[in-house]
């Protein structure tokens, strides 16, 4: 394993530069920071370049480098429905995200729900949503800290510090969380923004570096495809038993077609549903800016698709292998596979890379967070000054992310990337109020919120039964058709009431407000 003291002062002083760009992004086209709009939303002042790098922050992040991989290592081809989801995720994103721009600049907005209250004219509803957003983002910031985590184990096995691996990876996550606390009450979304282009910086160059090198002197992918269809069944099986979780192996092809694709197009529709997908949207100078922006996102998935095959390289990598099976640890194969093929002072650039790849989006997610929860939960019960809202957007942002630690305990490592999928199921019941709304305004707001209760009652039910009650290793749920992505068939309940709901409240005489004409979605450039 290629790890020593040089890789350690590579990390250290990479991570000095991430820190001091998090400080001095609050000098970064200056703002009153004492306005939720500065602190959270960057002033609505990042151009098409930074909108990019913002929105990739929050795609390439421990997901992407561990989540995936592990997946695809545990479970095999299943786990490549990321590669699509994200290909499709952008075209949700440019058909809602700049009309929910615009109608946020005409009025005002900061989040999602200050604009549902306003559409749907109802409180109760817009209270629901954001309450849902702020939870689904708690398991998902817990898999940026299996990323975290995943580093600083490869890193301190390296360095033959093992024996006090579990406090020194406390410490450092500690450390590492008040630093992030630190300079995100500091800097707000600015500091995500200039670190989320440094991180991104590394991640890329190791990316490109890795997938050339790794084939090159290893035997190429023809070597890795022959060994994995070799050892895939020992190691599927190793890892799957230390989880509890049943062994894609076992499980028919033709049942694992419904749920890559529904996984696929579940994953889509939440992407852009998250507050902190929406925040990164809302902090566009314009909405052109925001179009150009996403249109380039799928450079990002390229490279996600070049990671996810890294899941397989580790196969022609015999002691990084061997780690992973040693620790029953999926989410180990990255780090491991970059320890044990890359030069030293490589291995710490592109360990801090993945670090801080799991740092930046809970920054991001955080401070999305906050917004909804002072703005939505707590204004809506108490009227706050402007900058008591601000002042308690930083105190809550630097809450949250240590509530989040204690979703880390509740799924197997190598099932890290069920986090996300969990969020998912979580979040995909605020569409109908989120994503319709934007092009219609005929839903029921009784309608809508009954919709998004059962939605989210029925997923949690689901999300249960299909773990047997215990440790979270799936989120699909067998049905006739094969294993379905819990939150479509959740989504399938929630629109079924919603829309028949609105239906019959139409015909009772019910007519809808007027507060948001569908104009104002469109009035602005």
């Amino acid at each position: 394993m290629n790890v020593d003291s040089v890789t350690l002062g590579v990390f250290v002083g990479l991570f000095v530069v991430f820190v001091l760009l998090g400080f001095l992004a609050s000098r970064f086209r200056r703002g009153d920071l004492s306005s939720l709009n500065e602190w959270g939303l960057g002033g609505r002042r990042f151009g098409a370049l930074l909108v990019w790098f913002l929105l990739g922050a929050d795609l390439f992040t421990a997901y992407t480098f561990i989540a995936v991989p592990s997946g695809y290592l545990a479970k095999g081809s299943l786990y490549w429905f990321a590669v699509p989801y994200v290909g499709t995720s952008f075209g949700v994103a440019l058909l809602t995200m700049p009309r929910l721009w615009t109608v946020s600049r005409n009025r005002g907005y900061v989040t999602a729900s200050d604009f549902i209250k306003e559409r749907m004219n109802s409180r109760s509803l817009a209270v629901a949503v954001a309450l849902t957003g702020i939870v689904a983002e708690l398991p998902y910031i817990a898999l940026q800290i299996v990323g975290l985590e995943a580093v600083l184990t490869v890193l301190l096995l390296g360095l033959n510090l093992a024996a006090s691996a579990k406090e020194i990876t406390e410490i450092a996550l500690i450390i590492a969380f008040v630093v992030l606390a630190a300079y995100t009450i500091t800097s707000g979304l600015r500091g995500a923004v200039l670190t989320g282009v440094f991180k991104d910086v590394l991640i890329l160059l190791t990316v490109v570096v890795v997938i050339v090198v790794v084939p090159l002197t290893t035997g190429g992918f023809a070597h890795a495809f022959q060994q994995a269809s070799l050892l895939s069944p020992t190691v599927n099986k190793a890892l799957n038993k230390a989880s509890g979780a049943i062994p894609y192996l076992d499980i028919p092809n033709s049942k694992l077609a419904a749920a890559f694709l529904s996984l696929a197009i579940g994953s889509s529709l939440a992407l852009y549903l998250y507050p902190h997908a929406i925040n990164g949207a809302l902090s566009s100078q314009d909405r052109d800016k925001l179009k150009l922006g996403t249109s380039l996102l799928p450079i990002y998935g390229i490279g996600l698709a070049i990671i996810v095959l890294f899941g397989i390289l580790v196969y022609s990598v015999p002691g990084a292998l061997d780690l992973v099976l040693h620790f029953h640890n999926g989410a180990l194969t990255v780090p491991a596979l970059i320890a044990y093929t890359m030069p030293d002072w490589f291995v710490g650039i592109a360990f801090l890379g993945i670090f801080v790849g799991g740092l930046v989006p809970a920054a991001i997610m955080a401070i999305a967070v906050a917004n909804l929860f002072v703005r939505n939960v707590i204004g809506e019960f108490a009227k706050l000054k402007p900058k008591t809202e601000t002042a308690l957007a930083k105190i809550i942002s630097t809450v949250f992310k240590f509530v989040a630690l204690a979703f880390v305990f509740v799924v197997p490592a190598t099932y890290a990337i069920q986090l996300q999928l969990l969020g998912g199921v979580l979040v995909t019941q605020t569409l109908p109020a989120v994503f319709l709304p934007l092009y219609t305004n005929k839903l029921e707001p009784k309608s809508a919120l009954a919709g998004w209760g059962l939605g989210v009652l029925s997923g949690i039910l689901m999300e249960l039964y299909a773990n047997k009650f215990g440790p979270l290793i799936s989120s699909v749920y067998n049905t006739p058709l094969g294993p379905i992505y819990i939150a479509l068939l959740a989504l399938a309940i929630n629109l079924l009431v919603t829309g028949v709901g609105s239906g019959i409240a139409y015909g009772a005489g019910w007519r809808p407000s007027d507060k948001v004409k569908n104009e104002e979605l469109l009035s602005l450039r």
